[in-house]
């Protein structure tokens, strides 16, 4: 019976194709989705992710890097006396107001103030060490190339950032944040554009442990009892704990969950009745098995079979078709991000709805009633 269900798909593939194609649809709609949601969210902890660096400080509490707020010097200094650590290197974050062409108008921007040496722990990822010398100028900043058309300025072009006259020195990729756009700046001229309000504090100092380190032992180490004045997070711990705040916290997710019910509902819903029809437009050929003596259970395994062999396309389809898609998206600098778990439970629940579908349309073997060859 099972070469059967693949013969009758080979030689019945036009009845068969919309629902192949539905499958399909639905697979490139939640991979996509996923994508997109995934790439999006962890934009939040580009800083973290983009970085070098074993351990983080900042302030208590803290659950996203723009929440920081700026922690006192003790910490640097706590850090340093633990043997463990090799190099601690402090990250200022604030808030901007970009002010650049009049028909642009004002754009909120993420001020990263940085080491600017070659070997220097922020960003490791993302600049090199040419382009992280460009800094050493006074008021230089290097945004994302993707963020250039909303500033509405290019290479050498200058704006004003909370009062204070700057100047776009390089471009680099990756940078792109979430919420804003991000500039970063040498550590100089991120307490320029601060005006001094912090007092010479900075938000974070990320800590680079010798190697061969237990990062969780160091940073139970470090971790202050008592009133707290900064808190210490491993690195990895960080970036989940700013990437769970932006999608649960802020409500994001919550209808990122929504419209994969939607996705997974519809795609059932289609996949289920175009199945239906396939097999209602065979039903007389099911009526001639059952002539013969072949029951209800086989036929209801011939149904399904097909429905397997048919989610089994769609996923290959929708899974081509996604590749195409995020590569269109990379060139694109639009921000998305894929892992195999993702792959699995998106190819998981697009299989669930091709036999989910089977399964209703199941039903339209009620009909295979082999007095229906007398009419």
């Amino acid at each position: 019976m099972v070469p059967l269900a693949r013969k009758t798909l080979v030689h019945e593939w036009r009845r068969f194709l919309p629902s192949a194609l539905a499958v399909a649809f639905s697979g490139l709609l939640l991979l996509v989705q996923a994508a997109l949601v995934f790439g999006i969210f962890n934009s939040s902890a580009v800083y973290i992710r983009k970085s070098g660096g074993d351990l983080w400080l900042g302030y208590p509490g803290t659950q996203s890097i723009e929440l920081g707020r700026p922690i006192p010097q003790q910490a640097e200094i706590a850090a340093l006396m633990d043997p463990a650590v090799e190099r601690v290197e402090p990250f200022d974050w604030i808030d901007g107001d970009w002010r650049g062409p009049a028909d642009k108008g004002g754009v909120s921007v993420f001020v990263s103030g940085i080491d600017t040496r070659a070997d220097a722990l922020m960003f490791a990822d993302a600049l090199t060490p040419g382009l992280r010398a460009r800094l050493d100028e006074p008021d230089g900043v290097i945004v994302d190339r993707a963020d250039l058309p909303k500033l509405g300025l290019d290479v050498g072009g200058q704006a004003v950032v909370n009062g204070h006259r700057v100047r776009i020195v390089g471009v680099g990729s990756g940078l792109r944040a979430l919420g804003g756009v991000n500039i970063v700046t040498s550590l100089a001229t991120s307490r320029r554009l601060a005006d001094g309000d912090s007092g010479g504090r900075v938000a974070y100092y990320v800590v680079k442990l010798r190697a061969g380190s237990d990062a969780a032992a160091v940073r139970k180490r470090l971790q202050p009892h008592g009133q707290r004045t900064f808190e210490v997070w491993t690195r990895d711990a960080f970036a989940r704990r700013a990437v769970s705040y932006w999608m649960f916290e802020t409500g994001a997710g919550l209808g990122v969950v929504l419209l994969a019910i939607v996705v997974v509902v519809v795609g059932a819903l289609i996949t289920s009745q175009t199945l239906m029809g396939a097999v209602a437009g065979s039903i007389r050929e099911y009526a001639t098995l059952h002539a013969l003596g072949v029951g209800f259970a086989r036929l209801r395994r011939v149904v399904l079979e097909q429905a397997a062999w048919v989610g089994a396309f769609g996923l290959l389809v929708g899974g081509v078709a996604t590749a195409v898609v995020v590569l269109l998206a990379h060139r694109r600098d639009v921000p998305v991000q894929l892992d195999i778990v993702t792959v699995a439970v998106c190819a998981t629940l697009v299989m669930g709805i091709a036999l989910l579908s089977g399964l209703a349309a199941v039903r339209a073997l009620r009909h295979a009633d082999p007095a229906l060859l007398l009419r």
